[in-house]
Order: C-alpha cells, then structure tokens, then sequence
C-alpha cells in the first residue's frame, strides 16, 4: 500500500514534464512574436490558471490507476510485498492501454506545440531587423525543449528495452535500472533549470567569474 503513492508522484512528475515544456515554448512565442502584449498576456493569474490546468491533467492518470486497482484486485493485495515498479503494482492491461492515449495525446500536443513555435519564431527572426540576439536565444530554447521532449519520450520504450536488457543480463538488473532512471527521469528534469539559468545573462557572468576563478587558483605545496 505505501509503494502505490510513489508511484503516482513519480508519474505524476513524469507526465508534468511535457506539458511545462509546452508552456514554457509558448511563453517564448509570446514574447517574441507579441513583444508589444507580452505585459497583458503573461500575467501572474493566467500563470497560475495554467499551472492549475497541467496539474490537473497530469494528475488524471495516476488516480485513475489507483481507482482502476482499486476495483480490479482483490483486498489482500493491497498488503502483500512486492517489487515497487508500475508494471507490477497496475498490473491490469486496461491501465497499460489507457495510459498509452493519455502519454500518446500529451506527447502529441506538446510536439505540436514546439513544432509550431519554432517556426513561428524561425519566421520572426527572418521578418526582423533588430534584436536578433533575443530571437535567437528563444530559438535555441525552443529546440532545447525538443531535445527534452525526445528524453521525455523514451519512457515508451524504456519498459520493453528494459526488460529485455535486464533478461539478457540479470546480473546488472539494478545498473540498467538506475542508467534508465538518470535517462528518463532525471536528465530531462535537469536541463530546464539549466536552460533558463544560462540564458540569464547575471548567472552566466557569475558562471563565468567562478570557473575563471577556479582555473586561477594557484596550488601552493610546502617544500619538504
């Protein structure tokens, strides 16, 4: 009974991801596209009705797998010990299936959606004579997203991969878990701070200053 809540938070976390890379494009695509409405269209209270919106939507499928396990299995099972994995806790295929529309719709919209920025903005860029450094930094991040959401969409194959890696080698089941773990879950994670942290101009300064720093630091040894 305790695995089950985090597994939902895992998903949870897992499903949320796409659909902030979606907001985080448009936010972009505001910006440079309607610099002009940029003030009146991303405001404090429709940032907080999207993120209401993306907790909404991924906080859909975990609970219907836990209504679904709750109807499908039987009292004991809820007290049993077993593996702490998705596939073995949901094991009904009717959860399999439907996650599959929820993962291949989300998926889907967020591609669009990056697909559709990019272009927009790639069309700005050409369109505009001034401020092109500002444009091309929302297109690289725009196609960092895309590099994220192609991280994020590995967790389709990652269950079939993995399976069959771990069948082959049983012996390094925990090593191939924990590198599709980095792979899927912390890697796409990880690079949003790290996108928005560099494009800010103050933290890329005192980047900069701090590893210069380091490089300059002069070991002394005392003499023997």
């Amino acid at each position: 009974m305790l695995c089950r809540p985090e597994i939902m938070t895992a998903v949870f976390t897992t499903r949320s991801t796409p659909l902030i890379l979606a907001g985080m494009a448009l936010e972009r695509y505001i910006s440079i596209c309607f610099p002009l409405h940029y003030s009146q269209m991303c405001t404090i209270p429709r940032t907080l009705v999207l993120i209401c919106i993306i907790f909404v939507l991924t906080s859909t499928p975990p609970i219907t797998d836990f209504l679904i396990a709750i109807i499908k299995e039987p009292p004991g099972f809820f007290h049993t010990n077993i593996f702490c994995d998705h596939t073995v806790v949901f094991r009904d295929p009717s959860t399999y299936f439907k996650n599959c529309v929820f993962d291949g719709t989300y998926l889907s919209f967020v591609a669009l959606t990056l697909v559709y920025t990019y272009c927009k903005i790639m069309l700005t860029a050409r369109a505009a004579s001034t401020s092109l450094a500002s444009i091309n930094r929302a297109r690289n991040t725009v196609l960092l997203h895309g590099l994220q959401l192609l991280l994020c969409m590995l967790a389709f194959v990652v269950p079939s991969l993995q399976a069959a890696l771990i069948s082959r080698f049983p012996r390094l089941s925990l090593e191939i878990r924990y590198v599709f773990f980095l792979l899927v879950y912390i890697i796409p994670r990880f690079l949003s701070p790290m996108i928005y942290g560099f494009r800010d101009e103050h933290f890329r300064k005192y980047w900069t200053r701090l590893t210069c720093e380091n490089r300059s630091t002069i070991r002394v040894r005392p003499l023997l």
